[in-house]
């Protein structure tokens, strides 16, 4: 289920909660690109950036252009997740994978757990 409160989008599944940031231009079903902090039952959250190859290949033509990351020889990106296609759908159906493989430790980096306060705040700041 995704709900939307103007600021973010929030992804419910049995298992956690999404939160992915609004960004003006991408929708759910056509996003090609994401930031998402994933929050477990447990209160735990790690967080995920997610691409589409293209995305990949647009920021190192870009980097080719500007000269950043040896002329566009190489891209990084923390706790990336590249995806095939477009839109959360595909974005959540990852997260699931790495739950159920269990590699979630490894792609997705370990965030602090949010304190009583932050708990109750409706919005969650962007990491």
């Amino acid at each position: 289920m995704i709900t939307f409160d103007e600021t973010f989008y929030r992804i419910t599944d049995p298992e956690f909660e999404m939160t992915i940031p609004a960004w003006e231009g991408y929708e759910p079903d056509t996003a090609d690109q994401a930031d998402a902090t994933i929050t477990f039952r447990d209160g735990s959250r790690r967080y995920a950036t997610f691409m589409t190859l293209d995305v990949v290949q647009q920021i190192m033509d870009k980097n080719a252009r500007t000269g950043e990351c040896l002329g566009g020889w190489y891209f990084w990106c923390s706790d990336l997740i590249v995806i095939r296609d477009v839109g959360f759908e595909g974005m959540v159906a990852a997260i699931r994978d790495l739950i159920s493989s269990g590699g979630i430790e490894g792609a997705c980096g370990l965030l602090d757990p949010l304190d009583d306060g932050e708990r109750s705040t409706p919005r969650e700041s962007s990491e």
